[in-house]
């Protein structure tokens, strides 16, 4: 089975109070158990997300079986992965060049180093 990364960015409303709220609820064992099942049911194998002031970037690792298209169909399918969704925006802010409700933006590599 191959594996792919995946790597985005999202921005936090540059509030303190709310970074804080944030970070605890993806502290360790306080993501929502729906919330882990829909990811690993899609075929995410591992995710972490980062954090450097108010910008967030995260690497997330997929087998063959994942499908982006698929994700998001059954997410919008989920009510509890859209209760969790519309409880982030109350965190999340739309990077400046993303389209209007688009939150985690892919990454472009732009390096590897190369052994």
């Amino acid at each position: 089975m191959s594996i792919t990364r995946h790597c985005f960015s999202c921005d936090l409303k540059d509030d303190s109070k709310l970074i804080a709220e944030y970070k605890k609820y993806h502290a360790a064992g306080n993501a929502w158990p729906e919330i882990t099942k829909s990811i690993k049911d899609a075929g995410i194998v591992a995710m972490e997300i980062f954090l450097t002031g108010n910008r967030m970037f995260m690497i997330m690792e997929v087998d063959n079986t994942f499908d982006p298209i698929e994700k998001a169909n059954m997410d919008a399918n989920n009510p509890k992965v859209q209760e969790w969704e519309n409880l982030m925006w109350k965190y999340q802010q739309e990077l400046p060049w993303a389209k209007d409700g688009e939150k985690w933006i892919p990454l472009e590599r732009i390096y590897k180093l190369d052994s």
